[in-house]
């Protein structure tokens, strides 16, 4: 992480003044104190801080005695020792302490930077480490599932684990790729090592090969600092490029002299740069067919289609749905402080019968909302589950629902369909026809003409609506918006009522 807040403690004024001129300079925010107690009262009233330049002479005692307590708090800053009267014994003693460097007054311009540039270096390494512990300690989300796909993943996983093999992870959004990518790297001889991630999608154009090379001082506007790219950072560890083909034709020029030679230069330097990485790559694209419409380099494709793996859609998943329900609810349970241990065995029904295309990401979503819609209940029911699972494609439209108030009386799809049917009924003040001979019998158009129907029924009443059909009103009132999108004008007497 790069420096961005400053600390000085020092009783000389030139000293103070001269490190703010310092810091306005880089675009570092800065803040000064004169005494150990004005010190330790910002640390404590303010949060943030980098760096910390103390003096080893204050007024109100000396610089090395705070450093323990100062290495005890919250996010303390690194310390940086200075005084006009040092010592090797001195300067040893201040690093014993937990002091990362010495500066002896006067200090030049350049030796502030060196002394600036290798802190944040280092607190940029400690910030990675900080994420690798965190990764490692917390419980890791594993691939759930039993299916015969996942079970054959499974063991291509396990086999190419233990190489230097760069993989390419193939699959369409939400199916789990960087969990696949996790897997691999925590099943690797690399282990120990970082796993770092750039999601080439999400990084602009103008600066993503700053972000995978890192970048000299000076080498662009606005490059203030040298900072280390992710190749750097995940040396002798393992490198995931999540969504390659994003990636410009220009930098893949680039990206593959790297995966061929291990080596790199920063942006406007000139020095070479060793790397030893292992390559995880992963697209939601036909990268062949991008490949053929000239979107992305041949070579480079076959550079890292070296093991290429698939991760099943949810669809083709028979049977994990279930497992992977489960396995959410009592994440969310945990996470919202829900009494929910299962399902019923409608809400399992729908999930089963439903073709998730948006894959597991969907599914985490739908869950942590049932969950909390649940409330204290000791199972999740349909009810709480979206109007397109409660409709799904495989249902007819007077399956059971689970009601979500004893009292409501559902609509029958029957009565519906008799009252749809008779000539008269259409819009008032339209005159569009309800006759269902006359009507496609789509799943979207029958569950239109099943919302349509119940709100003429309850006289445009929203809520009597969704208790007459059992869903929830927040559903109803997403269905309209939406009719309301696509401009369907037999709706619009509703859409305000």
């Amino acid at each position: 992480m790069d420096i961005e807040k400053i600390l000085v403690v020092d009783d000389e004024l030139i000293i103070r003044r001269t490190l703010e001129e310092y810091c306005h300079s880089a675009r570092i925010k800065v803040k000064t104190a004169a005494t150990i107690e004005e010190g330790l009262n910002a640390l404590e009233s303010e949060e943030g801080f980098d760096l910390m330049f103390l003096d080893i002479n204050l007024p109100d005692g000396d610089g090395p005695e705070i450093l323990e307590e100062i290495a005890e708090m919250p996010n303390a800053p690194l310390p940086i020792m200075i005084t006009g009267q040092g010592t090797i014994e001195s300067a040893v003693q201040c690093m014993q302490l937990g002091a990362y460097d010495y500066l002896l007054k006067p200090f030049s311009t350049d030796q502030l930077n060196m002394v600036i540039q290798r802190a944040s270096q280092y607190n940029r390494l400690v910030q990675v480490n900080r994420e690798l512990v965190s990764e490692s300690s917390s419980p890791t989300e594993s691939i759930v599932g039993d299916s015969p796909e996942l079970n054959e993943l499974k063991s291509m996983i396990n086999r190419v684990a233990r190489t230097d093999a760069t993989v390419l992870i193939a699959g369409e959004t939400g199916t789990g790729k960087e969990l696949i990518a996790q897997s691999i790297h925590q099943n690797s001889l690399r282990r120990d090592k970082p796993f770092i991630k750039v999601n080439c999608a999400a990084v602009s154009e103008t600066l993503i090969e700053s972000e995978f090379f890192g970048h000299e001082k000076g080498s662009f506007t606005g490059a203030l600092q040298s900072r280390i790219g992710r190749f750097e950072l995940a040396d002798g560890g393992t490198l995931l490029l999540d969504e390659i083909s994003e990636v410009s034709l220009a930098l893949q020029a680039k990206l593959l002299r790297v995966l061929q030679e291990n080596e790199l230069e920063r942006v406007g330097g000139t020095k070479t740069i060793k790397v030893d990485v292992r390559i995880l790559a992963t697209t939601n694209r036909n990268l062949l067919k991008t490949v053929e419409e000239g979107k992305f380099r041949e070579d480079l494709y076959y550079r890292l289609n070296v093991f290429p793996l698939e991760s099943p859609s949810l669809r083709d998943r028979k049977g994990d749905v279930s497992r992977l329900a489960i396995h959410f609810l009592k994440k969310y349970a945990r996470k919202h402080g829900s009494n929910a241990k299962d399902f019923t065995e409608r809400a399992y029904e729908l999930m089963e019968h439903h073709p998730w295309p948006g894959n597991v990401r969907e599914l985490q979503n739908v869950i942590e909302r049932a969950v909390i819609l649940a409330g204290d209940q000791d199972k999740v029911d349909a009810s709480t589950l979206p109007l397109e699972l409660q409709v799904g494609p495989d249902y007819p439209l007077n399956a059971a629902v689970e009601p979500t108030t004893p009292a409501s009386k559902p609509i029958q799809t029957a009565e519906i369909v008799e009252a749809a049917s008779e000539p008269t009924i259409a819009h008032k003040s339209t005159g569009i026809p309800l006759n269902i001979d006359d009507a496609d019998w789509t799943l979207e158009t029958m569950e239109r003409k099943l919302i349509l129907e119940a709100l003429r029924k309850t006289d445009g009443n929203r809520t009597k609506a969704a208790e007459m059909m059992q869903v929830s009103i927040r559903t109803l009132f997403n269905k309209l918006n939406l009719y309301k999108k696509k401009g369907f004008s037999e709706f619009e007497p509703y859409f305000n009522s």
